[in-house]
């Protein structure tokens, strides 16, 4: 996979060319220092995906992505930057992912799978419909009628430019707090929501989606994994690769709701 780093500090460059140099299959096959040479370079390289940082000179990340949102063979865009509230905009403009520095190597290497899993169901023959199926889904084409005397939510309502996208809820991985939002995150894509745990606690199933840290809600169904590092903790690996620490006051619910 192509890949274009931009970023208006030399040093975060280097940084993110180190870190990527250890994921199987990149190429970085260039650099840019604002969003004017970003704009000409994926012009005259075409990379598959874009490491965009959002606050630059001359020309923004944000104001960049909304440039290329009608371009054909548009790259993937995985936004970095050190400032939260620019995460609204972001997704609005169909970024796949939301990374604030420092980016931690496991979460960059998420973003870059979750990239990965984007372009396979385009590219690979005979499945591009299956993406159809998977985006219909998210956006509530295909939503069923809730089952008789359901008492929680089946599917999450978030806000996009153009109204609101249904996010059913077996597509969803985990759930992560960023601060005053929190982030769906489904095998393609992030969500985001301005809402609290504890409210998207009370709304999903428990026997579907569990509590295993104050940060992160996940799904049950995506787990495969179980590690004991030390005494008395547990960590959950997930179908994504995540790898998730559960906080003390949260391990008795996870045992119990894993039939551990």
């Amino acid at each position: 996979m192509r890949v274009l780093l931009v970023d208006d500090e030399p040093l975060a460059i280097e940084r993110m060319q180190v870190a990527l140099a250890t994921i199987p299959d990149i190429e970085v096959i260039g650099t840019a220092s604002d969003g004017i040479e970003a704009g000409e370079k994926i012009v005259a390289l075409r990379p598959d995906l874009v490491f965009l940082d959002v606050q630059m000179p001359g020309l923004s990340g944000i104001e960049l992505a909304q440039s290329l949102a009608q371009t054909p063979e548009r790259p993937e865009i995985v936004f970095i930057t050190a400032f939260n509230r620019f995460a609204i905009e972001a997704f609005e403009v169909e970024a796949v992912d939301y990374l604030l520095k420092p980016v931690s190597f496991d979460r960059l290497r998420i973003a870059v799978e979750r990239v990965r899993r984007r372009r396979e169901l385009l590219d690979a023959d005979g499945r591009a419909a299956e993406l159809d199926a998977v985006v219909a889904a998210l956006r509530g084409d295909e939503e069923g009628e809730p089952e008789p005397g359901q008492a929680f939510d089946n599917g999450i309502w978030v806000p996009c430019r153009q109204g609101s996208v249904r996010v059913p809820v077996e597509t969803i991985d985990r759930i992560e707090a960023a601060r005053d939002y929190v982030l769906l995150n489904t095998p393609i894509k992030s969500y985001i929501l301005r809402a609290k745990m504890t409210e998207l606690e009370r709304r999903l199933d428990p026997k579907v989606m569990v509590r295993i840290h104050r940060s992160h809600m996940v799904r049950l169904g995506a787990v495969t994994g179980i590690e004991r590092p030390g005494k008395g903790s547990l960590r959950l690996v997930l179908s994504d690769g995540a790898n998730l620490q559960v906080g003390p006051n949260y391990q008795d619910q996870v045992v119990r709701a894993l039939r551990l």
